[in-house]
C-alpha cells in the first residue's frame, strides 16, 4: 500500500472550512469503498471501517495485528442507530445514552443478525459508542456505523496523536485525519448491560461513580 495520506485539521475554525469538507468527503468515500482510515475521537485515535463491508473489517484486524478473538466496538451517531445493530435496547441503555452520549462510554448490548460475527469475534454481543468529536461524528454521519478499535498495533500504547498512529500504521491504512492530540487521552469506559447487575469491563474516560448515579448497582 502507498504511504498513508494525511489531512490536517487542528483548529476548531477548520471544521467549517474547505479543508475539512475535502478531508471528510475523501475519507468517507474511502470508507464506503472498503478502505480503512484513522481519525481522532475524544478518547484516542480510532481505526474505522464500514460495518457492512466484511473485507474492510478484516483489514482492521490485519493492519493492527489484532487477535481474531477480540471483538471490535462500533461508533454510531445516536441511540437511534443502535436499533439496527442491537436485538433490543434496554431502558438502562437509553438512560446512559441520554446522559453520557456523545462521550467516552461504550455500552455492550446483544447484537442482531445484521451484524457480522467477524466484528463481534463470534460473540452475540456488541459494543456501541457515540463519540464526542466532530471529525468522528461527521464520518459516521456520512458513512454509517463504523467498526472502530484504537488506531495502533495491538498491545501498543494508546494513539493520542497522528504521529502515534503513523508510528504504528503508516502505509497500512489509506487515510489519516490529523486532528491534534485527543482530549480525554484514555479509552472509553465499557459497561456490559447484557448481565445484571451491569458489569464494568474496562475502566476508562467516564467515572464509574457517575454511571452509578443513574443506574445504581454495578459489578466491577
Amino acid at each position: 500500500m502507498p504511504q498513508t495520506k494525511v489531512f490536517s485539521i487542528k483548529n476548531d475554525t477548520d471544521f467549517n472550512s474547505d479543508v475539512f469538507e475535502t478531508a471528510a468527503a475523501e475519507t468517507a468515500k474511502a470508507l464506503l469503498d472498503g478502505k480503512i482510515a484513522a481519525f481522532p475521537t475524544e478518547t484516542v485515535y480510532g481505526l474505522g471501517a464500514s460495518i457492512f463491508n466484511e473485507n474492510a473489517v478484516l483489514k482492521i484486524y490485519e493492519a493492527k495485528g489484532r487477535p481474531p478473538e477480540k471483538p471490535l466496538s462500533i461508533l454510531i451517531q445516536s441511540i437511534a442507530d443502535a436499533e439496527s445493530i442491537a436485538s433490543e435496547i434496554p431502558a438502562q441503555a437509553e438512560l446512559l445514552a441520554n446522559h453520557f452520549w456523545p462521550g467516552p462510554l461504550t455500552i455492550i448490548l446483544n447484537k442482531n443478525e445484521n451484524i457480522s460475527n467477524q466484528i463481534t469475534a463470534g460473540k452475540n454481543t456488541v459494543g456501541l459508542r457515540v463519540p464526542a468529536h466532530p471529525i468522528a461524528l461527521e464520518l459516521v454521519k456520512r458513512v454509517g456505523p463504523l467498526a472502530c478499535p484504537s488506531a495502533n498495533l495491538s498491545g501498543n500504547r494508546n494513539p493520542l496523536s497522528a504521529s502515534d498512529v503513523l508510528e504504528d500504521l503508516d502505509s497500512k491504512i489509506h487515510i489519516l485525519i490529523d486532528g491534534g492530540r485527543t482530549e480525554v487521552q484514555v479509552p472509553s469506559t465499557i459497561i456490559d448491560l447484557t448481565v445484571q447487575p451491569p458489569k464494568i469491563l474496562r475502566k476508562g474516560g467516564l467515572d464509574i461513580e457517575e454511571i452509578k448515579k443513574h443506574i445504581g448497582e454495578i459489578s466491577e
